[in-house]
């Protein structure tokens, strides 16, 4: 049995994504931001994923654009304060992201206990918000000081708007990446939220790295989750579970039942 089957109890698991409103320093937070408006907004989405059955759900700043490559302290503290005002709700796996920035994903993650993750820990990227250049051994030091030995971690090795600095294929990334950087799974996202990943694209990673899962990062809809399936070791899932299909819209929970009967469908159940 794999992390995935013990952790989701599904080695093809639907993860929901819960983005979080624009927080205290967002650009979009202002005029009018409340952060208990952005506990009440997360709380009616957790509510939604939950009774519509996803397999876990994966906390994430989605609307604190435009995205910062170091994470504003405040950023943190608000999404540890919110997740805490949550923390009593949960009944389902789910892990927490601060998006683009690993180490503060790692400090966030043992602040608030989360038992999974994903970011884009590793490499040198370049797109609209400029040069991202991890240092990734530094990220590990800090996940080992705080002893977090039982996250478990997604990596993306493509990128929603930015490429990767170098000239190599993705499978070879991939490649690397599994040996040098001890992955519990890769991620391959869409060009943007919302925007499908390439099963061709997964086919040619899954041979490259053997037993590593490989998970669709953007894009599963409910008319194509079981293609997405055959191709990818399940997928994170959000835009689509919204109202009208909105980033910005609420959770809807018929809309993730709806997805979710698909999903088992695919999966045999």
């Amino acid at each position: 049995m794999s992390f995935m089957a013990s952790m989701f109890g599904t080695e093809k698991p639907v993860i929901g994504m819960l983005h979080l409103q624009p927080l205290p320093g967002d650009p979009l937070y202002y005029p009018g931001g409340s952060v208990s408006r952005v506990i009440d907004a997360a709380k009616r989405d957790l509510e939604a994923l939950q009774s519509g059955g996803v397999d876990g759900i994966l906390i994430t700043n989605e609307l604190s654009m435009p995205y910062e490559q170091h994470v504003s302290a405040v950023t943190l503290a608000a999404m540890g304060h919110v997740i805490g005002a949550l923390a009593a709700d949960f009944s389902t796996p789910w892990g927490a992201e601060a998006i683009y920035d690993g180490d503060a994903t790692i400090e966030l993650c043992a602040a608030v206990e989360a038992q999974f993750t994903r970011c884009n820990f590793c490499g040198a990227w370049a797109g609209d918000l400029g040069l991202i250049n991890r240092d990734f051994a530094h990220t590990m030091r800090r996940r080992a000081a705080l002893r977090l030995d039982d996250l478990k971690m997604f990596h993306f090795i493509t990128s929603e708007g930015e490429v990767y600095l170098n000239d190599r294929s993705t499978p070879d990334i991939a490649d690397s990446l599994v040996f040098n950087c001890l992955p519990d799974a890769l991620v391959i996202g869409g060009s943007a939220a919302g925007r499908g990943a390439s099963g061709e694209l997964a086919d040619e990673v899954r041979a490259r790295v053997g037993d590593m899962p490989v998970v669709c990062g953007t894009g599963c809809r409910e008319n194509t989750v079981a293609d997405v399936f055959s191709h990818y070791d399940g997928a994170f899932v959000g835009t689509c579970l919204k109202r009208d299909g909105k980033l910005d819209a609420p959770v809807e929970a018929e809309r993730v039942a709806r997805f979710m009967a698909a999903a088992r469908a695919a999966r045999g159940e």
